[in-house]
């Protein structure tokens, strides 16, 4: 039996924080609730300030560069803007990764 596309589809879901260097995709979800625990905002408010900065449903994400030391922060073009975030803020962020 073939597999659903939808089921098919969600295997393609990743936080944004567990990207690498050049990985492209789409913005579907953001919501802290999805990131590990280590926050030093409460999980509303860096969802907040992640929808302010434009990190919406179907914007256009690509990891630019990774820091050195830890992997942090990520430089991130965002649509046709740059953003750098780190790890665990990245992780709220649900992506569909371009195949």
């Amino acid at each position: 039996m073939a597999p659903t596309p939808s089921l098919s589809k969600s295997s393609d879901l990743m936080p944004l924080g567990r990207g690498t260097k050049g990985m492209k995709g789409v913005v579907v979800q953001v919501g802290a609730e999805a990131a590990s625990a280590a926050f030093e905002l409460d999980p509303g408010e860096l969802e907040r300030r992640l929808l302010e900065i434009g990190f919406v449903e179907g914007a256009r994400v690509e990891i630019l560069e990774v820091g050195l030391i830890g992997g942090d922060p990520l430089a991130i073009r965002l649509d046709d803007m740059r953003v750098a975030l780190r790890r665990r803020e990245a992780d709220a962020v649900l992506v569909r990764v371009a195949r």
